[in-house]
């Protein structure tokens, strides 16, 4: 157990880092690796509780770099599609369109780092469509960050107000969501306080330490990092789920 919990502590020190720079990253990095130990479906509940701290302190450490017009208008929407996607969880069955969903970001992923994404820029009901459809997916399949930060790449926004935006929006996701989770499974999660807690100490001292990395770099090299992440979710996902 102890071991575990060292190890725990490692992953959620490295996804609370990855989700300061990119945008994404704590739930695709600790949901394995509960789900080793106590199952999916309490893995999913459990990472709710250290994903919506960090998302909280990183969403306030950067609120100021939040772009308000794309929260509004693809923010909301993402969030209702958070919503709808985790109540239908268990009858679209989330196995086939989890391989679908990482389908899609290693598209993306392709299409960031071949400069495709860069000439094209989303107006009118598109804007409303990627978010619903970015929180619809990651409702179904546990795990909305990379598309997300998929559909945010299409708006032009600079580091930090990308991964604010992003923060932001995964907030609103996570209120959405995150009591779906909990009713489904939250009965199982009193035994996991050591771990969960142990998540959440590392995704915030690896929130604070990333933070400091995200402010030093520029865009050119924020856009192929953020493009190689979602190309390595997409792959995961793609490879990971039978």
């Amino acid at each position: 157990m102890h071991w575990f919990l060292l190890a725990l502590l490692a992953v959620a020190a490295l996804s609370g880092a990855t989700a300061s720079l990119v945008g994404f990253g704590i739930g695709s990095l600790l949901t394995p690796v509960l789900a080793l130990r106590y199952g999916m479906p309490a893995a999913v509940a459990a990472v709710t509780i250290p994903h919506a701290v960090a998302t909280a302190l990183r969403c306030w450490r950067l609120r100021a770099a939040v772009d308000r017009t794309v929260l509004l208008r693809f923010g909301l929407l993402s969030a209702a599609g958070g919503l709808l996607g985790a109540l239908l969880y268990t009858r679209l069955g989330g196995g086939s369109l989890t391989r679908i969903l990482g389908g899609l970001l290693l598209l993306t992923a392709a299409a960031h780092l071949g400069g495709l994404a860069r000439r094209w820029h989303p107006h009118g009901a598109m804007v409303g469509l990627l978010g619903f459809g970015s929180g619809f997916f990651g409702g179904v399949a546990g795990n909305q960050g990379g598309l997300r930060a998929a559909a945010l790449g299409a708006f032009g926004l600079g580091p930090a107000a990308f991964v604010a935006t992003s923060t932001a929006t995964g907030l609103l996701v996570d209120a959405a969501r995150t009591p779906v989770y909990l009713w489904q499974v939250g009965g199982t999660l009193l035994p996991l306080w050591p771990a969960v807690a142990v998540a959440t100490a590392g995704v915030v001292a690896g929130t604070l330490a990333g933070e400091r990395l995200l402010l030093g770099l520029p865009p050119e090299r924020f856009g192929r990092i953020v493009a190689a992440a979602i190309g390595l979710l997409g792959l995961w996902l793609v490879l990971g789920n039978p």
